[in-house]
């Protein structure tokens, strides 16, 4: 058990029976309760489970038990497990889309991690993503990348000419910039201004080191 400044913070056993966690948890926070005043503040208890899963039920039961200890509540349970489900689900929004095709006016592309379209979004066309937007092609419709808040979010076009852009909750209907047509891939983002622009491709590498999942060894 460490105290901090944000409260307790106990580290418990991940190799015991979860009936002896239970016990552990008790034994803890008498000790610990017994020099906690009646009238003092609500103090926080952040868990750390260590590799042990638990379920919601069980978390539950966790969080009544440290309940009817006099002035602390759960704030957090953490854990190095997740559930197959919780798995799962975090791959499929992690994972990148390859759709191969035309987004006509009137359709609607919706992929929950990152999109990369081969093919052209027509004007009245929308491609939607929660993570990036990548398009090997025209972008002459409406793109909307961070789809749910994600402010780091990019849209990268071969030609970037959008009826409106969206990042995260910034939708912009007029990018400020002008461009002819030409071969060179750019790149829309949210500037420190919170403001939506558009540049060469190139500065990604710059302004979003870590865009890549994969790992440049020396």
């Amino acid at each position: 058990m460490k105290g901090t400044k944000d409260g307790l913070t106990l580290h418990l056993d991940d190799r015991c029976s979860y009936e002896d966690l239970l016990k552990e948890i008790e034994e803890r926070l008498v000790n610990q309760a017994g020099g906690i005043a009646s009238n003092s503040p609500l103090v926080s208890v952040h868990l750390n489970m260590g590799n042990r899963y638990l379920t919601p039920e069980q978390e539950e039961e966790v969080r009544a038990l440290i309940r009817r200890s006099k002035n602390l509540v759960v704030e957090s349970i953490e854990s190095n497990v997740v559930s197959k489900a919780e798995a799962k689900e975090w791959l499929r929004k992690a994972e990148i889309v390859t759709v191969s095709r035309i987004v006509r006016s009137g359709q609607v592309l919706h992929v929950e991690g990152d999109l990369l379209l081969i093919g052209d979004v027509n004007p009245g066309g929308t491609v939607i993503a929660g993570g990036n937007i990548f398009i090997l092609g025209a972008l002459r419709g409406i793109a909307h990348a961070g789809y749910g808040g994600n402010k780091e979010a990019v849209i990268a076009a071969s030609v970037m000419k959008p009826m409106q852009l969206g990042i995260g909750d910034v939708m912009n209907r007029a990018p400020d910039y002008k461009t002819d047509e030409r071969n060179e891939m750019e790149c829309a983002y949210i500037n420190e201004q919170n403001q939506i622009v558009v540049d060469r491709l190139q500065l990604l590498m710059h302004l979003r080191p870590n865009l890549t999942r994969l790992e440049r060894r020396v």
